[in-house]
């Protein structure tokens, strides 16, 4: 069981990198309990937040959603990418960024709506 709710624990969402920052937006979690209960999988998080020195290490966007806890790069074993990118589009029609990677699903809670699909 998890310290931030019954599927999720705060270490999950911390930058890889060690320092410690490990900050989760409210709709973000709001977003991967809805795709544990509506798949009844664990949803694994690649990378949930990044300190803004391991942000450029990795490549990241310059004033990335990951720098705020507000964005998570997730997979669902045994779930196709689409398929996470339709539940969370389903569940957020008309708000936030969705992109699907070949290999992991980035979702963030910007103000805009934005969908993208990447190779």
């Amino acid at each position: 069981m998890g310290d931030i709710s019954k599927y999720f624990s705060r270490s999950e969402f911390a930058c890889k990198c060690g320092c410690g920052f490990a900050a989760v937006d409210v709709s973000v979690h709001e977003a991967l309990r809805y795709l544990r209960i509506t798949f009844k999988k664990p949803v694994f998080i690649n990378s949930g937040c990044r300190c803004v020195e391991y942000n450029k290490k990795v490549g990241g966007v310059e004033n990335s959603y990951h720098t705020k806890g507000m964005a998570v790069d997730i997979r669902i074993d045994g779930v196709k990418q689409i398929e996470v990118a339709i539940a969370l589009s389903c569940m957020y029609p008309d708000r936030y960024g969705i992109i699907q990677y070949k290999n992991f699903v980035h979702f963030d809670v910007r103000d805009t709506k934005y969908r993208k699909e990447m190779d």
